[in-house]
């Protein structure tokens, strides 16, 4: 098996914690959440900023639909740096082990745009990547192919060359069929151990 020679990371529970609904039952309780993400259909439309509409905007129009629930929806921009939090335990020293050793790290992610800015003034590790594919910057998202290709693109490699990490199992099978090593993120531990096999860590 061909060693990578590049290691492409996603952000949401591989590198910080996205911790929405968690947030939102301590603040509004348990009851009152769940009627909120069922009847609210709010994924939906925070998928539709991951694709590149504009976050603040489009969440904000959409409680203008949901008036019992304005207050919840309005705390999806408002709370955001409580809801994208905090780091996964031991995942930044993974990444930074990596450029220790010249090994180059992308982050491929779904994320609008304004969003993932406000993340990345909080979170150093964000700010490390030697290079960003952000679906919301992209207007495209995964496990949609031309993300992928543009990051292969852009960055002269393709194939066994990358190794990438994801939460979702959707996310990572996509990346196998255009043979990308695949590595479904569950605790650094468990990925570095991975690396390591490859001989990258």
């Amino acid at each position: 098996m061909t060693p990578p020679k590049a290691v492409v990371f996603d952000i949401g529970n591989v590198l910080i914690h996205w911790g929405y609904e968690a947030h939102f039952v301590a603040k509004f309780g348990a009851e009152r959440t769940h009627a909120f993400l069922e009847q609210t259909d709010i994924l939906a439309v925070h998928a539709r900023t991951d694709a590149g509409a504009p976050f603040t905007k489009t969440i904000l129009n959409h409680a203008q639909h949901h008036p019992l629930y304005a207050d919840m929806i309005e705390a999806w921009v408002s709370d955001w740096k409580d809801m994208a939090a905090p780091e996964v335990e031991g995942s930044a020293q993974v990444l930074f082990d990596l450029k220790a050793r010249n090994i180059p790290v992308y982050a491929l992610s779904n994320f609008a745009t304004e969003n993932y800015e406000w993340s990345r003034s909080q979170y150093p590790v964000l700010q490390a990547f030697d290079q960003e594919f952000i679906s919301g910057r992209m207007g495209v998202d995964k496990p949609h192919p031309e993300i992928y290709q543009t990051l292969e693109f852009e960055t002269g490699l393709n194939g066994s060359d990358l190794i990438f990490a994801d939460d979702r199992e959707d996310n990572i099978a996509a990346a196998r069929e255009r043979g990308w090593h695949g590595h479904v993120f569950t605790t650094a531990e468990l990925f570095r151990a991975e690396l390591t096999k490859f001989g990258l860590l």
